[in-house]
This record gives C-alpha cells, sequence and structure tokens, in this order.
C-alpha cells in the first residue's frame, strides 16, 4: 500500500486496537507470578496491560484477528461486530462502555473515508493496469474490498520480444493474482484481454466508478516509472541515455538510435545582423563544444529560408571536406518552409535520405518530416519531446546571444565609423586591441595614438569628449 494508505491504517490499529510494543514474555504462569509491572504505554492508553493481566490472552487473540480482518479489508465486518458489542452494553445501561466502542466505530469509519475511492456498491474486484515504453512495461495491481484500496502493487517486465500491451498485461496480472492470493471474481482492466476464466469477470471498464478505478491505477503505475527512471538516471546514467534514444528511435520512427542530434536555428531582429546557431546533443545531452556559430554571408535582408538553406550546406560541406562525423538526426527549428530549405543543400551535397531529419513548428509543437503533408503529434509529456524541445531552445538561446554580441558591436563600429575620416579597419582594430566599448571612450590620447596615431586618434578623442573640459 501507499505511504498516506499505511499510515492511515496504523492510526487506526493504534485507536481501535492496542497492541504491546515489549518483548516481555508474557506465560500465564509469569503473569500470575506478578513478574511485570505495566509502563507508560499502559498509563497513556497505548496498551491494555496484558503483562499485569488488564487484558486476557483471549481479548488479545480477538484483537489481532479482527486486525488482520481490517487489513484484508474487510472492514464491514468488524464494524458489525464493534456495533453489536456497543449494542449490548447500552442495553445493560453501561453507557461510559458503549461510549468507548462508539468511539471506535467512528475511527474505523472514518479510516474506511479515507479509504474509499469509488462508491461502496463496489464489493470486492482486482483492478490491473499497465503502461509501457520501448524497454519496459508497468503493471500496477490495486485490491478493493467495500470500495476501500487495500493493496496496491507494481512490478516492472522488461520487453523481450515484440510483446503487445494486452499481452504484458494478461502476463503481470497471472504474476500479481498469484502473489497476492487473489480470489476476486471481478477484475477490471485497462485494456481488453481475451481470457476466458470460470466464474470471474474480466471487462474494461470505460466511465464511471470502475473507470475511475483504473485511472487510479494507471496513475499508480506512472508513479512507479518515474521513481523508476530517476533512479536509474542518478545510478546509471548511461542506461538512462540509452533508454531514451531508444525510446526516440520508436517515437520518431528513425533506422537507428539518434545518438549525435544537430538543431539549428535563424536569429534576425527587425532584418539586422542575420546569424545562425548550430547545437549539438550527443547520447541526449548537450555537447557544447561542437556548438556552432553563422553569420549569414550570402543572403540580403530577412529571408529565414534562404539563410537555411546556407548555414545547412556550410555546415555539412564543412563535416564532409574535413571527413567529420555526421549526425543520425537533424532538427530545423520551423515549419515546412525552412524544412524543405534544408533539404535542398542536403540534396547538392548527397545527403538527402542518409542522416534523418525533422522540422518542428513552434506554435503547436508540431513535427514535419520531409514529403510527409501530415505532421506528427507526441505527447506533450513524452521524453522525446522533451529533449526536441531542450534542443531547440537550447539552439534559440545560443544564436540570440550571438545575435545580440553583433548587434553590440555593429552599433559601436557604425558609431565610430560616422566620424569623419574613421573607416571599419580603424573600428575593428580599436576594438581588438582594447576588447570593448567603454574602454575605447575612456582611453587617453596617448593610448589611441598608439593603436591608430596621431591624426585618428585627436578625431576619435574629440567625438567622444567633445564639451568637456
Amino acid at each position: 500500500p501507499s505511504f498516506p494508505m499505511m499510515k492511515n491504517l496504523l492510526d487506526l490499529i493504534k485507536g481501535i486496537y492496542p497492541l504491546r510494543t515489549c518483548t516481555l514474555a508474557l506465560s500465564p504462569e509469569n503473569i500470575a507470578a506478578g513478574k511485570f509491572k505495566v509502563c507508560l504505554e499502559y498509563h497513556i492508553g497505548n496498551c491494555l496491560g496484558p503483562c499485569e493481566g488488564h487484558q486476557t490472552m483471549e481479548s488479545y487473540d480477538d484483537s489481532i484477528e479482527k486486525i488482520r480482518e481490517i487489513i484484508k479489508g474487510h472492514v464491514s465486518g468488524v464494524r458489525k461486530g464493534l456495533q453489536e458489542e456497543m449494542d449490548v452494553h447500552a442495553a445493560k445501561l453501561e453507557f461510559e462502555e458503549a461510549q468507548r466502542i462508539k468511539e471506535r466505530i467512528d475511527l474505523l469509519d472514518q479510516y474506511q473515508v479515507k479509504s474509499t475511492v469509488v462508491s461502496p456498491t463496489i464489493k470486492t474486484a482486482d483492478v490491473y493496469s499497465l503502461i509501457s515504453d520501448v524497454q519496459n512495461a508497468y503493471v500496477n495491481y490495486m485490491g478493493v474490498i467495500d470500495g476501500a484500496v487495500v493493496k496496491s502493487h507494481t512490478i516492472e517486465l522488461k520487453k523481450r520480444l515484440d510483446e503487445s500491451d494486452e499481452d504484458l498485461l494478461a502476463l503481470g496480472l497471472v504474476e500479481l493474482r498469484r502473489m497476492h492470493k487473489s480470489t476476486a471474481k471481478e477484475i477490471l482492466v485497462s485494456h481488453p484481454l481475451d481470457l476466458d476464466w470460470e466464474g470471474i469477470k474480466i471487462h474494461q471498464p470505460l466511465r464511471g466508478d470502475k473507470k475511475a478505478l483504473i485511472d487510479l491505477s494507471i496513475r499508480n503505475a506512472k508513479q512507479f516509472r518515474m521513481d523508476r527512471l530517476k533512479n536509474i538516471q542518478i545510478v546509471d546514467p548511461e542506461r538512462h541515455a540509452k533508454r531514451i534514444l531508444a525510446q526516440m528511435k520508436s517515437d520518431l520512427r528513425l533506422s537507428t538510435e539518434p545518438i549525435h542530434i544537430e538543431c539549428f536555428d535563424n536569429s534576425n531582429i527587425q532584418g539586422t545582423n542575420p546569424v545562425a546557431a548550430c547545437v549539438v546533443f550527443k547520447n541526449a545531452k548537450p555537447s557544447k563544444k561542437d556548438y556552432r556559430h553563422f553569420n549569414i554571408k550570402t543572403v540580403e535582408g530577412p529571408d529565414d529560408f534562404a539563410s537555411m538553406e546556407e548555414v545547412v550546406f556550410r555546415r555539412y560541406k564543412r563535416l564532409l571536406d574535413e571527413n567529420e562525423p555526421l549526425p543520425q538526426l537533424i532538427i530545423i527549428d520551423g515549419g515546412k518552409g525552412q524544412l524543405s530549405s534544408a533539404l535542398k543543400s542536403l540534396e547538392l551535397l548527397g545527403l538527402r535520405g542518409k542522416i534523418a531529419i525533422i522540422g518542428i513548428a513552434k506554435r503547436l509543437e508540431e513535427l514535419f518530416y520531409p514529403d510527409d503533408p501530415i505532421p506528427l503529434y507526441l505527447d506533450k509529456r513524452s521524453e522525446t519531446l522533451k529533449i526536441i524541445q531542450q534542443l531547440r531552445n537550447e539552439a534559440h538561446r545560443f544564436g540570440i546571444t550571438h545575435h545580440r554580441n553583433r548587434r553590440s558591436n555593429s552599433s559601436f563600429n557604425t558609431e565610430l565609423e560616422s566620424i569623419a575620416g574613421i573607416g571599419e579597419s580603424t573600428s575593428k582594430e580599436l576594438l581588438k586591441t582594447l576588447k570593448s566599448v567603454k574602454r575605447i571612450k575612456e582611453a587617453s590620447k596617448e593610448q589611441l595614438e598608439e593603436i591608430v596615431g596621431h591624426s585618428k586618434a585627436l578625431k576619435i578623442w574629440n567625438h567622444f569628449h567633445a564639451g568637456k573640459k
């Protein structure tokens, strides 16, 4: 059972049937000889004092049996027994004892309310659900009695062949039912199963309280999977990466695992200083030493399609010339237009069909494939989509940073070049030597003279210090 369920159960047992926590040898002879004295647990109400004979062995054994019934989920039977005891004491006018039993009944009712997730009209049923990925399947079992979930257990099944989810669920169902020795005559499942067991009803609910049980079971399976994957990521990062790559291969319909992925993004603001960025992921992690910036050289104005065509051509022309390894997957930040432009470059280089390439549109996270007008939509919570989004966001961040630096340098160069007698080469020489705009403005005439000579230094110094004494 889950931690909250277990805590509720322990609180109930403590309140209704207090048990001793000591390990004294409470034989009838030792108790009769007065070898033991009650401890603080007795005085604060956590124990009924069997060590001094305040509670008989028969009464203690009866409490143990009632606790077993509660753990099995047979709460209504225990409640009925307590109700009968309370009625007997009330008939004898033993109202204090009747009140104590009523308080125990109230505790039992509170526990049942906390444990009940659907209508109590669902008497006894087993609930089985399955979620799966490329490598594993996770089957959750819940035992339900009187509308209360009294058991919950999830197991992991490793896929050996191309088993269907239905086959894996049937396998997990048989294993869990045997493990928990279940005798429930009704079984609720998340997938339709072709099982014919005499005297047992197996069905897939589509609505109502029973469907709510299936949904709860699926959430349990998802939480178990998430916890497992987090643990694997910490303990065995290599296995974690392999699992993600296998999942990406399946989700994106690739012929091989995308160990090496490259993503391209264009950046230009109001058509100025167009640049592009290429970020690289290896084994599902950023490889920052392989990131590359591109200043657009052959395109005039803000033309994203032509810019994408240029940078993709330049990137893979260079990799081919230098005999460097090519990626298994290229991601283009953009829709059909940018994807088509990138395909033109791959075609020119003879790489079309040799490298998988997809485009991702920002608005609806649509994935576009070459020659396929219908986009692919991945589950918004899938790890594959998260990796693609991380690539896209990293490319955007990397490109914007470079673009801002270029704009800053460009603005400064324009300001210098606006000074009569100062051209582009002089501006670059100053920036190369003094490194920043601030240092050039703060430089003395002598420092400027050492870099660009007396005449130009005087013009620059006068421009920045005009009106100053």
